[in-house]
């Protein structure tokens, strides 16, 4: 078994594969390791991958692609806004405020969410795992930026799983990169760990962390990003340089012409890509631009850099904001690998060379280093593959609080539990003094941050109820960021005190109890309070403290008088929590799951349908091509010239009426030609083949024959078969010599355009019967000679070792004989045989 890791890109998609013998990237059918993110609808089916990227200047607005962007956001969201200048797509508000894209499929207006278009490519690429692997694709980890929220990492879930995918792992992309780097390392260090940090510049985005590397460990240490600044942008500086260039020299309004932006846009992307090996003047050249104009430009990389100028400096912020951020120096710095496609722009090396005071390093692949760290992740997250171990610390990006109202005063009051690069999976223990059902509200902390939608979700308490006494009740709720960085209130206690006075033994024996619940739970508390050590700002009876103030609830227990003294017992009830979270319900979830179902399925029929209109096709030249050749002399004339036409008939139909017909309809027309045509391939067929089986058949006759004058001339090699079944092997010849002996004459004077008297099958199935029944017998060995007894062993001694030698020597040459024969009769017969045909 098989397990993946997906590189989602914005541009481009990258899978890697887990097998025993390593990490690899595996191809898509047209044998290419990249698969463009790009999703088109037609009139009948989906394009997926490489044939919607070759199909968007055609059909452009029903060609969606950098969704990875759109999702997660709402539709009026500046990000949202800002995007959507770019792509050529309609798109449309939905009622509930997300992003909706507007498609034509199956002639009529449809309307997607950005999850189910992920969905789709998601489908297409466990296609082409499935498909490389030869084994059904299940488990998966998938990469995702560092600065995904909780809504944009719910729904790249909700997407992969309507494509029937299980995520064992949502992975962040710089972290992916660490391990894929560091898992491999035989020098890292025990003691003092080495510093690498890891810049990649991607299609649409830029991300840069800094990773501390210890012998079997990988900690994240700090990470910065600009998810608006990536290799797109450079290529919209040139994009708007030529735009500007073009109106003045040949008066073209190109912005109003969206199938020339998109263009323009793809000869600038290789125009960078050009620059970024070359520093002379390289031409731009645009055949049938706009109005049936041809468009020439030039550009070279000192121009091209000045023009970038205000995107460089932003790159140099981010690097040296990561060096803050996380407490290093250029000296602390041991290595700087970066990664992503953009990564080659010289101008982009030579700032980290600036910033870092190190040359950066290319030992990564730097297309697909994400993907390949994903498969090993999933690798080690999988039974099915024994891993070495290898521990990771990775980090959630944004600080976290939560907001509810204090008893008291009923106003809001927040607190923030996770501070911004807390490790992740993390989980906290927080206390609350409730007498009914409370909800809190779980928000991103710094306001200015650029996370879309800042609430992640409402979560209510229920079944709160005060204690006996009328005071409030004494609530735990564990809040946990699991391993996709998504957060959840995952379990809530309530802790019931009761007091008991009894006998001395009772009172014994209840303390036992009380105290082993209290140990135990609180053990169980403990060990859920971090997977990743202590707690970041102090423990967790920091937060409970924090949280008795915001309330305004003490306990004071009066001590009651010894003799009394009551024993408490603790008894922990579990709460339900109701989750309000901006994800698909379970309804939703199914509707969509079943949707794409219908989908996979209406593609798999559309491709029937193409297969078996193209094997009309296909028969149609093929054959037509093969009469005027090879097949020519095996149809009469007559029958040459109805099939001519029948075929040209056939090519008009499919070209008019026949363009658009049902699978059986083809299936239909094609019987109808293999009708005509398969006979005339069959006699082909059968002449081309018929000398080898007829030599066949005749070699084997005459050896028979041969063997049959050898047992009639009484030689020793056959002296041990019985006479019996010597005649089973005479009457087998016979038999098949006459068989052959009546066809020899017909086959002889057959003219091609003929149907043979016996085909070659026939003539096959003869020769095996007739070996089948003669050789088991001809090639049985002679009986072993029973050693002499004691008194003719000293006399007879040599005699009987003579014999014994010559025995074996005749037992041993009776294969050889045959085989002689076998080549002999081969010899003699091949003229023969081939003088007849």
């Amino acid at each position: 078994m098989s397990v993946i890791g997906i590189d989602f890109g914005n541009e481009n998609c990258y899978i890697a594969v887990a097998r025993a013998g390593g990490i690899e990237t595996i191809a898509n059918e047209y044998s290419q390791r990249l698969t463009p993110t790009y999703v088109a609808f037609g009139e009948k089916t989906r394009d997926l991958g490489v044939t919607a990227k070759n199909k968007q200047i055609t059909n452009l607005k029903n060609t969606l692609f950098s969704f990875k962007r759109l999702i997660g956001r709402k539709y009026q969201d500046p990000v949202i806004q800002e995007e959507l200048k770019y792509v050529p797509f309609q798109t449309c508000e939905l009622p509930n405020g997300d992003l909706g894209f507007l498609v034509n499929y199956l002639q009529e207006q449809t309307v997607l969410t950005a999850p189910q278009v992920m969905a789709m490519m998601f489908t297409k690429l466990k296609e082409i795992s499935e498909s490389n692997l030869r084994i059904k694709v299940q488990d998966c980890v998938v990469s995702v930026p560092i600065y995904y929220t909780d809504v944009e990492r719910r729904a790249i879930l909700d997407a992969a799983e309507i494509a029937g995918l299980n995520v064992l792992r949502l992975m962040n992309e710089p972290t992916a990169v660490a391990l894929a780097y560091g898992f491999y390392k035989q020098d890292l260090p025990e003691d003092k760990p080495k510093n690498v940090v890891f810049v990649d510049l991607g299609n649409s985005s830029l991300q840069a962390t800094a990773c501390a590397f210890n012998k079997g460990k990988l900690k994240i240490l700090g990470s910065t990003w600009n998810r608006s600044l990536g290799g797109r942008d450079f290529d919209n500086v040139l994009v708007r340089h030529f735009v500007e260039d073009f109106n003045q020299r040949y008066k073209l309004d190109i912005f109003s012409n969206k199938r020339a932006v998109i263009r323009l846009m793809q000869e600038c992307e290789k125009l960078k890509k050009q620059m970024s090996a070359n520093s002379l003047d390289l031409p731009i050249n645009i055949e049938c631009f706009m109005e049936d104009k041809d468009v020439t430009g030039k550009m070279k990389r000192e121009v091209f850099e000045e023009l970038s100028s205000d995107l460089l400096k932003l790159i140099e912020y981010a690097l040296e904001k990561l060096l803050h951020d996380a407490g290093l120096k250029p000296g602390d710095i041991d290595s700087v690998q970066v990664v992503g496609g953009s990564s080659r722009i010289p101008a982009f090396k030579s700032l980290i060379q600036k910033v870092f005071g190190k040359e950066p390093s290319t030992t990564l692949n730097q297309d697909e280093a994400v993907a390949r760290g994903c498969a090993l992740q999933c690798a080690m997250l999988s039974p099915t593959f024994k891993v070495r171990d290898f521990s990771i610390t990775d980090i959630q990006p944004y600080p976290i609080k939560i907001v509810y109202k204090a008893i008291k005063t009923e106003e809001e009051s927040e607190f923030e539990i996770f501070s911004a690069f807390n490790p992740v999976p993390f989980t906290r223990l927080l206390t609350f003094y409730k007498k009914e059902p409370f909800t809190v509200e779980v928000h991103y902390a710094d306001e200015s941050l650029s996370v879309g939608v800042s609430k992640i979700g409402t979560f209510t308490i229920k079944n709160v109820t005060p204690t006996a006494n009328g005071e409030s009740s004494k609530v735990k709720v564990k809040a946990r960021i699991n391993i996709h960085g998504i957060f959840s209130f995952i379990s809530a206690t309530l802790a019931e005190k009761q007091n008991a006075i009894a006998n001395e033994q009772e009172d014994s024996q209840t303390s036992e109890n009380s105290t082993d619940v209290t140990e135990d739970r609180q053990k169980s508390d403990e060990a859920m309070e971090s997977e990743n050590g202590s707690a970041p700002n102090g423990d967790i009876n920091s937060v409970e403290s924090n949280e008795e103030k915001l309330s305004g609830n003490q306990e004071n227990e009066k001590k009651e008088p010894d003799q009394k003294k009551p024993k408490n017992i603790v008894k922990y009830i579990d709460l339900p929590i109701q989750s309000d979270v901006p994800s698909l319900s379970k309804e939703a979830l199914n509707e969509l799951i079943e949707g794409e179902g219908r989908m996979i399925m209406q593609d798999k029929m559309e491709k029937e349908r193409a297969d078996a209109k193209n094997a009309v096709e296909e028969f149609v030249y093929d054959f037509r091509g093969k009469l005027g050749a090879e097949l020519e002399e095996f149809v009469k004339n007559e029958d040459k010239v109805k099939l001519m036409q029948f075929l040209e008939d056939t090519e008009n139909w499919l070209y008019d009426e026949g363009e658009d017909q049902q699978k059986s309809v083809y299936i239909q027309k094609l019987n109808c030609l293999k009708k005509y045509g398969d006979p005339i391939l069959f006699r082909y067929t059968e002449w081309e083949q018929r000398p080898a089986a007829l030599n066949g058949l005749g070699c084997s006759l005459q050896v028979v024959h041969k063997a049959i004058q050898s047992y009639e001339a009484k030689e020793e090699l056959y002296s041990h078969i019985d006479k019996e079944e010597f005649m089973k092997v005479k009457n087998a010849w016979e038999e098949k010599d006459q068989w052959q002996g009546q066809f020899l004459q017909p086959l002889a004077k057959l003219q091609r355009h003929e149907n043979p008297p016996v085909t070659v099958a026939e003539i096959l199935k003869q020769k095996a019967d007739l070996d089948n029944l003669v050789w088991p017998i001809l090639s049985k060995p002679k009986p072993k000679v029973e050693p002499p007894s004691e008194d003719k062993k000293v006399n007879g001694q040599s005699q009987t070792d003579s014999e014994m030698q010559d025995t074996s020597n005749s037992s041993e040459n009776i294969d050889k004989t045959a085989q002689h024969s076998t080549e002999k009769a081969s010899n003699q017969s091949q003229p023969e045989n081939m003088e007849t045909n």
